[in-house]
């Protein structure tokens, strides 16, 4: 599957992984962060998009994404582990390829629940879930990649 850059158009996973790659050897002395976050769109079909954004820190960031459906309506529980699990399973293909060349990279998962709202009784279950993963949880108001990049491009 394909991803979706605002500045390259589609672009291959390799293309994806080369972009950051050679993003970060661009600037060799700033630290880096990848983020990936999931969010989704319920609807007749739910829309998941998962983003991967390298963040240069304090000096901007670059952003991909892939949008997919899934064709029966998902309980908004369901639809919160099926975010979380999409982008661990990014995370691991991520780091599957960039493990050689940066294996000191902070790789956090942002997830679109937070302590205000419905999704407040999910948060000890999702963090754990993806700590146990080998990955760094983020929850509102700190994960941006869900519930601002991400959800940009649900609608």
């Amino acid at each position: 599957m394909d991803f979706i850059s605002p500045t390259l158009g589609r672009i291959t996973a390799d293309r994806m992984y080369d972009d950051i790659t050679g993003f970060i050897k661009k600037h060799p002395r700033d630290r880096f962060r990848l983020i990936i976050g999931t969010d989704s769109q319920p609807g007749k079909q739910t829309c998941f998009v998962t983003a991967v954004i390298i963040h240069r820190e304090g000096k901007g960031a670059r952003c991909y994404y892939r949008r997919s459906y899934h064709k029966t309506p998902l309980t908004l529980r369901h639809r919160i582990f099926e975010e979380a699990s999409r982008s661990l399973e990014m995370a691991g293909k991520v780091i599957e390829y960039m493990a050689n060349m940066h294996p000191d990279m902070t790789i956090e998962i942002h997830v679109d629940i937070g302590e205000k709202g419905q999704t407040r009784e999910l948060i000890q279950q999702v963090v754990r879930m993806i700590n146990m993963s080998g990955f760094m949880a983020k929850v509102k108001p700190y994960s941006y990649g869900a519930t601002k990049v991400a959800d940009r491009f649900t609608k």
